[in-house]
């Protein structure tokens, strides 16, 4: 679709932590305007979308669960952020001409299935419409991980890993089927993992296809460590002996070659049998000529003054903003099912504040 010439018009797809933090980010900005919210919960509908995300003041925009009347306010895109995403409600989007970005578990559309995959490829072809997703990772880190090869004359092998203690946010429900506190051993523990990460196949596909390459298989490995004492974790019951850390490995490969790779170390507990090293934070590993390694850490603006309900928030918003600086070009990006390696370069604003004074 075709740039525009004005704010860019928005339609907010549900209001929970990642949302909030997109309505905050959409308010903030004169590039773009929020039009419609959709919401769930009964109990929402009505309300004005300032209330809902925490925002402190009304945006004079009202949350309703009438799908039409959001499609006939004829937005740019909808920036669509459920916990569980509807194919049904995507390919209606889609198929009415409005573009679509997302953080519900979406980059290529692989972790969706082949079918689902291919009906919203038709029906964004049909609405001559785009459908983009992302999040922190899998989404900016591994575009971060592909931009990194640039120097080397040839990549043998593409590695990003994500490890951290994740106890903080345990008791989000997106964390449900990773089955923290699970026994030792427990039958299909293995399998709902890999259900619950499969969209880190997305993430593999994504960085060999933007290194141009296309995968003949992507595989997964699990490991698990277990808790050494009873943990006190926030929401969960993780006792000694049951699961409080899960290691995947997402693997591509082409001719029995492993080339690219998504790794995923996560914990819920500091007391760990085997006792797993923890990196807090992303690492990037380019092996090739010459070799590359990055670490990525996130910080918070005001370090000094920083609270558990603040890194909630961060955890949110680094899910949000990916999506949410990617708009504009989204909007003006092919129909279709696209990743960043279709996008010019995304980026933040750069915005001019004096710092505070110190002493």
């Amino acid at each position: 679709m075709a740039t525009v010439d004005r704010p860019v018009r928005i339609v907010q797809w549900t209001t929970g932590k990642v949302a909030s933090e997109a309505v905050k980010a959409i308010a903030e900005r004169p590039d773009l305007e929020l039009v419609g919210v959709y919401a769930y919960s009964k109990d929402k509908i009505g309300k004005d979308a300032g209330e809902l995300t925490g925002l402190g003041r009304d945006l004079g925009v009202v949350a309703t669960d009438d799908i039409d009347a959001l499609i006939a306010l004829q937005p740019d895109c909808v920036l669509y952020m459920p916990l569980n995403p509807d194919v049904d409600q995507l390919t209606r989007l889609l198929r009415a001409g409005i573009n679509v970005a997302s953080t519900a578990g979406f980059v290529t559309g692989r972790a969706y299935g082949a079918e689902a995959r291919a009906a919203l490829e038709a029906a964004a072809r049909e609405g001559h419409a785009t459908l983009f997703g992302s999040g922190i990772n899998p989404g900016w880190v591994a575009y971060l991980a592909a931009v990194a090869s640039g120097p080397c004359r040839e990549v043998t092998r593409l590695t990003v890993t994500e490890s951290t203690n994740i106890g903080l946010w345990a008791a989000d429900a997106n964390q449900d089927e990773l089955g923290w506190g699970r026994p030792a051993g427990d039958p299909g523990h293995a399998d709902d993992i890999r259900r619950a990460t499969a969209v880190f196949a997305d993430s593999v596909e994504a960085m060999a296809a933007q290194l141009g390459t296309t995968l003949d298989d992507i595989r997964s490995e699990v490991e698990f460590a277990h808790a050494a004492s009873d943990a006190d974790v926030p929401g969960r019951s993780v006792q000694r002996g049951t699961v409080g850390g899960i290691d995947i490995r997402w693997i591509g490969s082409v001719g029995g070659v492993d080339l690219v790779e998504a790794h995923i170390r996560w914990t819920v507990v500091a007391d760990l049998e085997p006792a797993w090293e923890v990196a807090s934070g992303h690492l990037v590993e380019v092996l090739g000529d010459p070799q590359i390694h990055l670490r990525i850490d996130v910080l918070p603006g005001d370090l000094e003054n920083f609270t558990l309900e603040d890194a909630s928030k961060m955890g949110s918003m680094l899910t949000a903003l990916p999506v949410v600086n990617a708009i504009p070009a989204v909007v003006a990006a092919r129909e279709g099912i696209v990743t960043y390696a279709d996008l010019p370069l995304v980026a933040s604003r750069l915005v001019a504040k004096k710092l505070a004074a110190t002493n």
